[in-house]
C-alpha cells in the first residue's frame, strides 16, 4: 500500500544470478517514473485515500448484513434491495456507486506503487525483484493476520501473490508485458461470462430463499464470541478466499494497467496527464455506467459482470473524474487534505476501518447490526460509513503531524530493515 522506493545496497537483495538487474526503461517512461519518485504525487495520495474509503462503501454492508462475512457467500450476491421504496433505492444506488469500483481503483494504484519501486530499482541498478520479495511476503503475512483476526474478505493476501507475479513480468519486454496484460483480461472476461451463463441458466426452485442466511451464522456474528468467529473463518477458509482466486486474471490486468498508466504520465500535473485523465473519464464512465445499469436490471445472476467487469471500467472513469476535480482545485481544503492523509496511511486506514466496523456491528462489540438492522436500515449503515470516514481522515491528519508514515507502514519498514 506504499510507494516508497526500495532502499539499501543491492548486495542485500540477493545474488545477480537469481535476481537480475531491472531492465532499462524508455526515455518517456523514465521521465514519468522520475517525476513520480522524486516527490509524492498529490493526485496519487488523493486517489488512494478515495479508494480506501470507497472500498468501505461496499464492505460496510457485509459487516452490517445478516451473517456478515458468510452472508455474501450464502446469498451469492453483494447487490442492493431493488428500487421498490426510498430506503431500498437509496441502498441500491449507494451499493452500485461503489461495488467493485473502488476495489478496482485500489488495485490499479497498487500496480502504480509497484511500478514506482521497480523504476527506482532500475535507476539505481539494483537487482529485481530482489528485496521486493520480502515486501510481498510481509504483505501476505499481514493479510493473513487480517483475514484470521478481523475480516474474511481481506484483499492484501491476493495483492501480495499478484505483486510477486507482476514483479517478474516487469523484467520482461514491453511487448511481453502487453501480451500478459491482455491475455489476463481475456481469460478473466471468459471466466466471468461462463459463470454468468451458468448462474442465469440455474433453475429457480421457487422457494424465494436465495437471500436467506443460516440462523446459526446470523447468531454467530450477533451473539457469538470472538474466538468462535475466528474459528469459523479458519474452518471455511476455502470459500472465504474464493474472490482473489476467481479474480486473479483481473488483478494481474489491473496491476499492469497501473504500470502502463504511470509510465504514460496519467498522474502528472502537465497537459499529458490531464489529456489522459480526460479520456479515462469519458471512456470509463461512458462504458461502465451503462453496463452497470444493464447488469442491475438483469438481476442477481449478473452480479459477477457488475462487480468484476463493469466495476473496473467505472474505476477508470473515477480516476479521470477525481483527476479532473483535482485539476480545478486552487487551494486544498479539508476534504482534499483528509483524502491525502488517508492515502499516505492507506494500509493502516484499510485495517482500522474494518476493525471499527467489527466493534460497532458485531455482538462482540456494540452489536448495532442486530439492534438497528430492522428499524434504521439502511440509513444507519450509511451513517456508519460516513462516521468511519471522518475518523480516518481526522485520525490520519493528527497522526501525520507527528510521524512520517502510518503505524502499520512504520512496522512494515522496521521489519524489512531488519
Amino acid at each position: 500500500m506504499t510507494e516508497s522506493p526500495p532502499k539499501g545496497p543491492s548486495a542485500q537483495a540477493g545474488s545477480p544470478r537469481s535476481t537480475p538487474a531491472a531492465a532499462p526503461l524508455s526515455k518517456a517512461a523514465a521521465k514519468n517514473a522520475r517525476v513520480a519518485t522524486e516527490g509524492r504525487l498529490t493526485l496519487l495520495d488523493v486517489l488512494r485515500g478515495a479508494a480506501i474509503l470507497g472500498t468501505l462503501m461496499t464492505n460496510v454492508w457485509i459487516f452490517t448484513g445478516p451473517g456478515s462475512e458468510w452472508g455474501v457467500v450464502q446469498s451469492g450476491s453483494t447487490g442492493g434491495s431493488g428500487f421498490g421504496s426510498l430506503p431500498a433505492a437509496a441502498e441500491s444506488v449507494f451499493r452500485l456507486l461503489a461495488d467493485g469500483k473502488f476495489l478496482s481503483m485500489l488495485t490499479i494504484l497498487f500496480g502504480v506503487g509497484l511500478a514506482i519501486q521497480y523504476d527506482s530499482a532500475t535507476r539505481r541498478g539494483q537487482p529485481w525483484p530482489g528485496r521486493y520479495r520480502w515486501r510481498a511476503l510481509f504483505l501476505f503475512v499481514e493479510g493473513t493476520v487480517h483475514f484470521v483476526l478481523v475480516f474474511a474478505w481481506d484483499v492484501l493476501m491476493g495483492y501480495a501473490v499478484t505483486a510477486l507475479v507482476v514483479a517478474h513480468v516487469l523484467t520482461r519486454s514491453e511487448r511481453a508485458r502487453e501480451r500478459v496484460m491482455w491475455w489476463a483480461a481475456g481469460l478473466h472476461l471468459a471466466l466471468m461470462g461462463l459463470l454468468t451463463v451458468a448462474l442465469a441458466a440455474a433453475p429457480d426452485d421457487g422457494t424465494g430463499t436465495t437471500d436467506a442466511v443460516s440462523p446459526q451464522v446470523v447468531d454467530l456474528y450477533a451473539e457469538g464470541g470472538y474466538l468462535e468467529q475466528v474459528s469459523f473463518r479458519l474452518e471455511n477458509i476455502l470459500a472465504l478466499r474464493i474472490e482473489p482466486v476467481l479474480s486473479f486474471g483481473l488483478l494481474v490486468f489491473l496491476f499492469l494497467l497501473g504500470v502502463r498508466l504511470l509510465r504514460a504520465g496519467a498522474f502528472g500535473a502537465d497537459d499529458t496527464g490531464r489529456r489522459i485523465r480526460s479520456r479515462m473519464l469519458v471512456w470509463g464512465l461512458g462504458l461502465g455506467i451503462p453496463l452497470t445499469a444493464l447488469t442491475a436490471v438483469g438481476g442477481e445472476a449478473y452480479f459477477l459482470l457488475s462487480r468484476y467487469c463493469a466495476g473496473p471500467l467505472v474505476a477508470i472513469g473515477y480516476i479521470g473524474l477525481i483527476g479532473a476535480a483535482m485539476d480545478r482545485v486552487r487551494r486544498p481544503g479539508p476534504l482534499t487534505a483528509g483524502l491525502t492523509n488517508v492515502g499516505r496511511t492507506a494500509l493502516s486506514g484499510y485495517v482500522l476501518q474494518n476493525v471499527l466496523c467489527v466493534v460497532v456491528s458485531y455482538g462482540i462489540g456494540l452489536g448495532l447490526a442486530a439492534r438497528l438492522g430492522d428499524t434504521a436500515h439502511p440509513w444507519w449503515v450509511m451513517g456508519l460509513w460516513a462516521a468511519v470516514c471522518l475518523v480516518l481522515m481526522a485520525g490520519s491528519t493528527l497522526w501525520l503531524r507527528r510521524f512520517s508514515t502510518g503505524p502499520l507502514e512504520s512496522v512494515q519498514k522496521w521489519v524489512l530493515r531488519r
